[in-house]
């Protein structure tokens, strides 16, 4: 069974796409078998790796809202070892239409257990809200790496996620961890990004990613042309970094590299 990684915080712009494209590639290059699975309407990882969403018949929603086979929904990708589940606008409407429906916050869980054993990892891009689709995911999750971005709010906002993490933990996860906080877009020059890593890992201590992902212009162009970085730019600060935080996934949870 392949590890069911979310990728969670309400807040927007903290990195949270980047990091599902850019780890998700990175662990494939590391030899593992990856599936990203687009859980946001905006649907940027999906165009971020290579998938124009306008051209594709069966995403996501299909399998949520109209009961489509996920295989049907698994596109392969330009980087060996990883596919896609893409999204596109439909997914929008997603959430009122899943109101109605029995065990509504465990529809994303049963897709994802058809065909989590042909993956080692399952990286989930949520959308940068805590609605039904980002509870879906967390439901569905072994456990979830929440971003923070070096900047000025950084810390605003992940009260509510953590106590929406343990909500789901105590009726509908019990299971669910907190695979680590990631600080995103650091610049080693700014006080202020230093002051934030400073506070972070003083509130979470261990639960931090020794691996920081630092400011990186490569990371930024990457998704215009549709490529993880490793491919955009595999000699870039961005690429390495995200090479590292594989490196140290799989350290915690596959130690002898099997």
């Amino acid at each position: 069974m392949g590890r069911i990684i979310a990728i969670a915080n309400q807040k927007g712009g903290v990195g949270k796409t980047t990091t599902a494209i850019n780890l998700a590639a990175s662990l494939a290059a590391l030899e593992k078998k990856v599936i990203i699975i687009d859980a946001d309407p905006q649907a940027n990882a999906t165009s971020g790796i290579g998938i124009d969403s306008r051209q594709i018949k069966c995403t996501v929603y299909d399998c949520l809202i109209d009961g489509k086979e996920p295989q049907d929904a698994i596109h392969t990708t330009g980087v060996e070892n990883l596919s896609v589940m893409p999204s596109n606008i439909d997914l929008v409407g997603a959430e009122i239409e899943m109101l109605e429906r029995h065990d509504r916050e465990k529809i994303l869980k049963g897709i994802l257990g058809r065909i989590s054993g042909g993956f080692d990892y399952i990286i989930i891009d949520c959308s940068p809200s805590l609605g039904l689709l980002t509870v879906n995911a967390l439901t569905a999750a072994n456990s979830v790496i929440i971003p923070v971005q070096c900047e000025y709010f950084a810390l605003e906002g992940l009260g509510k996620l953590l106590n929406t993490i343990k909500i789901i933990q105590n009726n509908l996860n019990p299971d669910l961890e907190i695979e680590g906080f990631l600080l995103t877009m650091y610049d080693s020059r700014l006080r202020l990004s230093n002051q934030v890593a400073e506070e972070v890992n003083k509130h979470f201590q261990q639960m931090v990613f020794k691996t920081i992902i630092q400011r990186n212009v490569k990371l930024s162009e990457a998704p215009s042309f549709g490529q993880p970085a490793i491919l955009y730019d595999a000699d870039s600060r961005g690429t390495v970094n995200y090479l590292n935080l594989a490196k140290e996934l799989i350290e915690k949870h596959d130690p002898a590299g099997k």
